[in-house]
């Protein structure tokens, strides 16, 4: 008997996500900064036994749009409800949010096998997270409940079992090889984008779209150039830094990284444009990636 499944991980910003996906998956796959909004896309994980293959998916917060990009990350969230073999809703022991209820109700009318994993038990005292445990078993009452701390990596284990015993039999959809459905391009933007999140603060890092131009692949050495696109002139400025420091300190660490990622040489060039009000222009999103339709 051969199970396999997509599994799709939903939930507010902040509470751990992208944490728990690259803890499932044993690879880096998702960014992670203390910042809300990191998660973009959709990023696929594969996970493959010999008589399994759970194909994780990891999706942006969820939010109210305020632009077409957001709508577009929100298509993502909504997509991930419906195409799901199992969602696993992700909470944690410190938020308090509503903004998810419309999400909650569409994740008990839908009928899919769900999983609530309570994230960062290592917050919290032993009596707060059994009222946590069943106020989630009544906002959700078919789904399991499974406390973690992805960033202490436990109880990952005992997830992984709760999602194996819930994943319907079936062929696997990849071969048992495939890491993921992403390109290397994709990961060399994303670090770019990840090294702004945490270099910059305010509207800068949401501002900010990575496009790679090119990707050159050598034996001992990879050369990656990159565009990154801001939304108007003025956080242009702000993105170079005096002299071009703040973009060399970008490049530097953005390039260790890429170099720590691929096993090897990494030469890397970035150059900086301004695509007026990207977020809000469909054929932009659309170039970069994102649904607009």
């Amino acid at each position: 008997m051969h199970k396999s499944g997509f599994v799709n991980i939903i939930g507010n910003p902040n509470v751990g996500k992208s944490t728990l996906m690259n803890a499932l998956v044993g690879e880096r796959l998702s960014i992670i900064t203390p910042k809300a909004q990191t998660t973009r896309h959709r990023i696929l994980g594969v996970v493959s036994g010999d008589d399994f293959q759970i194909v994780y998916s990891d999706t942006p917060g969820i939010l109210k749009p305020a632009y077409k990009l957001q709508e577009s990350m929100m298509k993502f969230v909504t997509g991930a409800v419906s195409d799901a073999d199992v969602i696993l809703y992700v909470t944690d022991t410190v938020e308090e949010s509503d903004r998810a209820a419309e999400i909650i109700d569409r994740i008990r009318r839908s009928g899919i096998p769900t999983i609530v994993v309570i994230n960062k038990i290592d917050l919290t005292t032993p009596e707060r997270l059994e009222a946590l445990v069943d106020r989630w078993h009544a906002a959700l009452p078919g789904a399991e409940v499974v406390p973690v701390s992805a960033r202490e990596k436990f109880n990952i284990e005992g997830l992984f079992g709760r999602i194996l015993g819930v994943l319907p039999e079936g062929p696997a959809f990849y071969p048992k090889d495939t890491l993921t459905d992403k390109t290397l391009r994709f990961f060399a933007s994303e670090i770019v984008r990840e090294k702004i999140l945490r270099f910059y603060d305010k509207e800068i890092p949401y501002c900010c779209q990575i496009e790679i131009d090119g990707y050159k692949e050598e034996p001992s050495i990879d050369r990656i150039s990159a565009t990154i696109y801001v939304a108007r002139d003025s956080q242009k400025g702000i993105l170079i830094g005096h002299k071009g420091e703040k973009l060399k300190k970008v490049g530097q660490a953005a390039r260790e990284d890429m170099e720590r990622f691929l096993g090897k040489k990494v030469f890397l060039q970035l150059f900086v444009k301004v695509s007026d009000d990207w977020r809000n222009n469909e054929r932009q999103l659309r170039r970069f990636g994102y649904e607009t339709e």
